[in-house]
């Protein structure tokens, strides 16, 4: 990255705030000599803590510069079980809306936060809007797949969404597979219940005609186990659907992971056996790790946002840090802009009288 990337997060955000943030954010600047990080939060505090930890943070008033941390501070903080809108409109001054304030007003790049999800898509739409032909934002992860990893959205930012929404989830996440994987025309499904045409209900069978049309590499109906199976970049689908199926796969992975460590532990030759396979056991482990897929695009946004998990560690913020930092040099909002501008449908006369 050649020029100086400047990246604002909410450091209070999440379920261990500064414990997980400013290490991260040392981590992340000892592998990277071209980025300032802005952590946004109670200033004593994140002196404080800075300072017991022999952490090095710039002085009030200075530039900012390559290879450093600043601070900007906030006197409040979104509570993880907060309502949406009630942290939008009466917590002005949070750090996840300070953050977010720093990319509006240019400042930052791109923003991070581990906090309340539901407030941190509320406060990005309000304060940056979305891209022209973007109707909602979505949320965009990267799950692990036999063939490399699959994109996956929405995640849970949208429950209800028509065909039209669709597209865009669809067009977007083409974008983001193309720019960050440097994937030439990636293959786009639809998560469905089966791979036939005629499956699925009334907004799938619409989303379906439509995507055909569309200016992308759209493969048809995919079915839950090609996101982790088959030969497919982006998986879109609504939020519910999403969510569920996100979390759906968590709780397999981590039902597996408890099994085999049962069986592992039970008895003398299971233990020997164990001993044997470790170093598969570990290869495995670093493979399909959670947390190197740690942070969430949020799409379609006038700017960078970046939704770490809440319970992320260290390392997993850093990835989140990190991918924010792919974002801005592969300019994402501005690529997923010019791919949506086909799609726009300009005012019929008709339109144009009835809204002059």
């Amino acid at each position: 990255m050649s020029e100086l990337a400047v990246i604002a997060l909410d450091a209070m955000g999440g379920d261990f705030g500064i414990d997980v943030v400013i290490p991260a954010a040392a981590h992340v600047l000892k592998k990277n000599n071209r980025i300032h990080i802005i952590l946004v939060g109670d200033e004593p505090t994140i002196r404080g803590y800075a300072e017991h930890h022999a952490i090095t943070l710039m002085r009030d008033g200075a530039d900012y510069t390559n290879n450093a941390i600043s601070v900007h501070h906030a006197s409040e903080v979104v509570a993880m079980d907060e309502e949406p809108a009630i942290a939008m409109r009466k917590k002005k001054d949070s750090s996840m809306r300070v953050a977010i304030n720093l990319v509006k007003q240019g400042v930052a790049q791109a923003a991070v936060s581990a906090g309340n999800t539901g407030a941190l898509m509320a406060t990005a739409k309000f304060v940056l809007k979305t891209l022209p032909g973007i109707d909602r934002p979505a949320i965009s992860t990267t799950l692990p797949s036999v063939h490399g990893h699959t994109h996956m959205l929405d995640l849970g930012a949208n429950v209800d969404c028509d065909a039209d929404n669709l597209l865009q989830f669809a067009v977007m996440g083409s974008v983001l597979a193309e720019a960050v994987d440097n994937v030439s025309k990636p293959k786009i499904g639809l998560l469905n219940i089966g791979s036939e045409p005629g499956k699925g209900n009334a907004q799938i069978k619409e989303a379906d005609k439509i995507l055909h049309t569309a200016p992308i590499n759209y493969i048809g109906f995919v079915e839950g186990n090609d996101i982790y199976l088959g030969d497919v970049d982006v998986v879109v689908c609504d939020g519910f659907v999403g969510n569920v199926s996100l979390k759906t796969s968590e709780g397999v992975a981590k039902m597996i992971s408890h099994f085999m460590k049962q069986e592992f532990s039970s008895g003398l030759y299971n233990r020997m056996a164990g001993l044997l396979a470790l170093p598969v056991l570990k290869a495995l482990k670093k493979r399909i790790d959670p947390r190197m897929y740690n942070g969430a695009s949020m799409l379609g946004l006038n700017g960078i946002v970046i939704k770490s998990h809440g319970g992320a560690d260290v390392f997993s913020y850093a990835n989140a840090i990190n991918i924010a930092l792919l974002e801005i040099e592969k300019s994402v909002p501005e690529y997923i802009r010019h791919c949506m501008a086909p799609l726009l449908v300009p005012l019929t006369e008709k339109d144009k009288g009835e809204n002059s």
